[in-house]
């Protein structure tokens, strides 16, 4: 009994809601803007000079790049 009453009075509140008459929307004012279809290319002037190295030995970079030296590398007077 108690779920036909709950089924009953949630359809009741649903055809009541649907009844209601709604107010009437306000038509909203549209701007046409028109599109701009000309665009100027971008030039970047960024100018880098870059160095290409041919080395004689395959690793000679890999090399190169793990002998270096830093502070704590260097003697200390005691």
């Amino acid at each position: 009994m108690k779920t036909v009453a709950t089924i009953f009075f949630i359809f009741f509140i649903g055809t009541a809601a649907s009844a209601q008459d709604r107010a009437e929307t306000l038509k909203v004012e549209t701007i046409e803007m028109g599109i701009v279809t000309e665009t100027a290319p971008i030039k970047k002037m960024e100018v880098k000079q870059e160095v290409a190295r041919l080395y004689r030995f395959k690793n000679s970079r890999v090399k190169k790049e793990l002998s270096f030296t830093t502070k704590a590398n260097s003697p200390k007077m005691a």
